[in-house]
């Protein structure tokens, strides 16, 4: 199914607001897009023609399951387009976020596939020869210090000199 990044933003928003909240209505997607609620309302339509909400006017807004498997994907790609930026290019955290929500609509399914497996290969955890404990401050820099060490070898190997990470 091919949707609007607009789209994409809406049933990301009710998918968190569904999270926190007993019941969704226009108000609330529209005070957390910060947009009108004439605008709520059009694109809730939209988004209950494809099956992603259940929605009557002036109701609660329910999202259904198809729904919250599309906005579960819309979260993971700007999550690995995050991690990229912050971890790997070392963008700071909020422009990461800024960015990644941006990427997310101009990047395709193999490409966010090839993005995840190259994170996941430079974060991997399992192989740093330690006891691992991610509630220590010491363990987190030392894997920082593993994944640049990562990073700068696989741009060694690719004849990639003098990059700065």
């Amino acid at each position: 199914m091919q949707i609007t990044s607009s789209q994409e933003e809406y049933i990301k928003t009710i998918y968190i607001l569904s999270k926190t909240e007993k019941e969704i209505r226009v108000t609330d997607i529209a005070k957390k897009l910060k947009i009108t609620k004439p605008s709520v309302n059009r694109a809730i339509k939209n988004l209950a023609e494809l099956n992603l909400i259940k929605y009557q006017t002036y109701g609660e807004i329910k999202i259904t399951t198809k729904g919250k498997e599309l906005a579960q994907k819309i979260l993971k790609k700007e999550d690995i387009l995050k991690i990229f930026l912050t971890g790997v290019l070392g963008i700071e955290a909020n422009k990461a976020e800024e960015e990644a929500i941006s990427m997310k609509h101009a990047i395709s399914q193999k490409t966010e596939e090839k993005l995840e497996s190259y994170i996941n290969k430079l974060l991997s955890l399992d192989n740093l020869e330690c006891n691992y404990d991610e509630n220590n401050e010491k363990c987190k820099k030392c894997t920082k210090i593993a994944v640049r060490n990562r990073i700068k070898e696989e741009m060694n190997q690719r004849g990639i000199k003098g990059a700065t990470i």
